[in-house]
């Protein structure tokens, strides 16, 4: 597996087979929903013909792979596998610890309001038990640093609700430092981590709550996802979803008094979407087996070439291009011809050619690039070809 990268570059047919989107176009637009390689396929299949002919062993799939499904995704965030509950979306993770913290009034939170809603909506919505949501405001898109971060701190912070890269401009928060930032004031810390796990390393020791569905760098299906609460957080972070899975009922006969199941299982309260999880686990472990350092150098190594190619066009491109900011995310504009990107996108689309189309809040447009890995220089080529044709 180490030689990976490697033979995607030299064996096109391999990269085919191993990567089917590559067959019919040219795919980066990992940021939004991911393109499932066959390896997770297969999983997936697989499940579906034990389901099938009968032969799936449920007892077996629901405890036994299920916890080996926490193995994988713990050693992509360095965590314990039983501070992994296996649930998605990531908004659903968000909201269980918005929901499952004790709140006083005059509690604050610190967050972005042009982070991805999801990482907003849950915060927002604790205005109404008397928690103050404060938004930090940079001055450029994305661009949280651990001093803005600690200039909105106070004696009231309870907790910081971040991302780990900013969807639209990719700029990359440095997780580390805004974990001894929560550890210095006494705050608790939750992460989005979607734009990040799978391509750049975002480990647990960093934070108290983490949440990510897999459909993005994690090149897994949509609603297989991975919650992480640290063990120590397992007492203030209440279960706010109840039921049969998470509150121990023996023989499935309900009880009395509530006692939940350990681990992180006690956030799960019903039967999981195993066969996303099978094909997520199944990505997983192909990423840290190849190695999320040598992921993240690859990705750098693609937005070098993307940006050099876009700035020699003359094109706005807003994401940070190189250093610890930096992600696998490229958003750029035209400052004199924003139509003009906006007609861009469907020229793209019909030359099979996949990126994402946002706006910021002002309503600028912007088309994304997200390659991943497996993604070669020679499609970056092509696809800055094509957007080269596409203007004259």
């Amino acid at each position: 597996m180490s030689d990976l990268i490697s033979r995607i570059e030299s064996d096109e047919a391999f990269r085919r087979e191993s990567f089917p989107a590559c067959r019919d176009r040219i795919f980066m637009a990992h940021a939004a929903v991911t393109a499932i390689p066959q390896v997770a396929i297969s999983a997936m299949d697989e499940f579906n013909r034990a389901s099938a002919t009968g032969e799936l062993d449920y007892s077996k799939v629901l405890l036994d792979d299920m916890d080996e499904v926490r193995v994988s995704a713990a050693r992509l965030i360095q965590s314990s596998p039983d501070e992994i509950a296996l649930l998605g979306p990531t908004s659903l993770g968000l909201s269980l610890v918005a929901n499952g913290i004790s709140w006083n009034e005059g509690d604050e939170i610190i967050t972005y309001l042009d982070d991805y809603p999801a990482n907003v909506y849950p915060w927002k919505f604790l205005e109404r038990k008397g928690v103050k949501v404060v938004y930090l405001q940079p001055t450029e898109i994305g661009a949280i640093t651990p001093e803005l971060v600690e200039a909105a701190m106070t004696p009231n912070t309870r907790l910081l609700a971040l991302a780990s890269n900013n969807f639209l401009s990719g700029f990359r928060l440095d997780v580390e430092a805004i974990g001894a930032l929560a550890r210095k004031y006494g705050a608790l810390f939750c992460l989005d981590a979607i734009q990040t796990c799978g391509a750049f390393e975002t480990l647990a020791k960093d934070v108290d709550f983490l949440s990510a569905d897999s459909h993005k760098w994690m090149l897994g299906p949509m609603t297989a996802g991975i919650v992480y609460v640290d063990k120590n957080r397992f007492e203030e972070l209440e279960p706010s979803l109840l039921g049969a899975w998470n509150v121990k009922s023996p023989n499935f006969i309900a009880q009395d008094a509530v006692e939940f199941e350990p681990g992180g299982r006690r956030y799960e309260p019903g039967v999981l979407n195993s066969q996303g999880l099978v094909g997520m686990k199944a990505s997983l472990d192909m990423l840290t087996n190849l190695g999320i350092p040598r992921v993240e150098s690859r990705l750098l190594e693609l937005k070098s070439a993307i940006c050099e190619g876009l700035e020699a066009m003359n094109y706005k491109v807003i994401s940070p291009q190189s250093g610890p900011n930096a992600s696998g995310i490229t958003s750029f504009t035209s400052l004199d011809n924003p139509k003009g990107i906006e007609s861009l996108f469907p020229v793209l689309l019909e030359k099979n050619i996949v990126l994402s189309f946002r706006h910021d809040r002002d309503g600028v447009p912007y088309l994304r690039f997200s390659p991943h890995f497996y993604n070669t220089h020679s499609e970056i080529e092509a696809v800055l070809e094509g957007i080269s044709n596409a203007r004259t």
